[in-house]
């Protein structure tokens, strides 16, 4: 049920994803460092929320009541951007949005913990991180139809988003159980303590480093659809950029996922570094849509390889009673790192053009994967 609630969530919102850079672009005459100031604040926002929802979590011992909030802010937030008339207004849009995403992520992320045993926790987070990628790629597809009935009416075809946007929020409210197990064993005293953080351990705090240097890397897919613009795709089809990256990601979470339950999770994770350095690679240098496209199906692979895998190692890592909360840091620090990520693309990509954006995410790519390479030796079976 829960990965159902992503999936429809996602329909709607990469419905409307997936044309917002080129109606930015294209309709109110945004730069791509307006982009990437957008994206990088409504993706941080999502984060960095996320830390505050975990701790509440934790502290409260009730996941479900936050993830209804989260996912009816994402609900409330659809209208906004078929009445948008300017940048600014996107932006309010977009960070009303993603503050009800990062209301919802921690919360909705230990709960699956919650739910799932322990032997199977990584297909877990991977069967639900194929819903939701399933919804990623049919949203971008509806957007596609709906562009072509609607001749290229950005604006009513936002419209339709609020529809699956109320379907998921239903699935949540009347489709998932709390388990009773999901209260805390034992509770902080107060909702954050230093000396709660550092109960988590060196081996989360590692995670918490390498997922920040790893989302430096991985900015906003936004620069994927200007990329494939660029270099001649036609604004009807723009949300087919998402569709391909997300139709790989779809059908490699779960398989990759289960393989993440019997394998070294540092040597998966290097995997995809190494599938992100070859598809910055591949962008920074293409020459027509095939390479686009190339470069785009990598990024999705090395997206199934890693985010249910990182959630993996996160709740491996945290002790059972704080997974809310190390859920919250961890996406504190990746929403930090994102905020700078997505900026510092745009202002590249204005500055000095789209290969140099993507020649510096492989830069980042390949000093997360360094510090993989160092970890390993101090521990290679973690």
């Amino acid at each position: 049920m829960l990965g159902f609630v992503s999936l429809f969530m996602d329909v709607s919102s990469e419905l409307i994803h997936g044309l917002l850079p080129v109606f930015l672009v294209s309709s109110l005459g945004a730069s791509a460092l307006a982009v990437g100031v957008i994206e990088g604040i409504a993706e941080s926002t999502a984060l960095i929320v996320k830390v505050f929802s975990g701790v509440l979590s934790d502290y409260f011992g009730k996941r479900k009541a936050l993830a209804v909030i989260g996912y009816g802010l994402g609900a409330l937030s659809k209208p906004l951007f078929a009445l948008a008339l300017t940048v600014n207004w996107v932006l309010a849009a977009r960070f009303i949005d993603r503050i009800g995403k990062g209301i919802r992520g921690a919360p909705r992320d230990a709960l699956v913990a919650d739910l799932a045993p322990p032997e199977i926790r990584g297909a877990a987070y991977g069967l639900r991180q194929s819903l939701d990628t399933v919804g990623a790629f049919l949203g971008p597809l509806l957007g596609v139809a709906l562009m072509f009935y609607w001749a290229g009416d950005f604006r009513t075809v936002f419209w339709y988003a609020v529809i699956p946007a109320a379907i998921a929020v239903s699935v949540l409210l009347f489709g998932v159980r709390e388990p009773g197990t999901a209260a805390a064993a034992r509770k902080p005293s107060a909702p954050i303590q230093w000396k709660t953080l550092a109960a988590m351990g060196d081996a989360y705090w590692f995670v918490v480093l390498v997922g920040a240097v790893f989302t430096l890397a991985r900015f906003s897919e936004a620069f994927l659809i200007l990329r494939a613009q660029q270099q001649g795709l036609p604004d009807s089809y723009a949300p087919l950029v998402l569709v391909a990256m997300n139709l790989v990601y779809a059908f490699s979470a779960y398989p990759l996922g289960k393989l993440a339950d019997r394998m070294s999770h540092l040597t998966l994770l290097s995997g995809g570094l190494v599938a992100l350095i070859v598809a910055d690679l591949v962008l920074a240098q293409a020459q027509g849509l095939a390479a686009v496209g190339l470069g785009v199906a990598l990024w999705g692979l090395h997206l199934g390889m890693t985010q249910g895998l990182l959630a993996t190692m996160v709740a491996d890592a945290a002790p059972a009673h704080l997974r809310g909360t190390a859920f919250g840091f961890f996406n504190l620090a990746s929403g930090i790192a994102m905020l700078v990520a997505s900026v510092l693309a745009g202002l590249l990509w204005d500055r000095l053009g789209p290969g140099v954006t993507f020649y510096a995410g492989a830069v980042f790519s390949l000093a997360a994967l360094l510090m993989l390479a160092w970890r390993y030796r101090r521990a290679p079976a973690s």
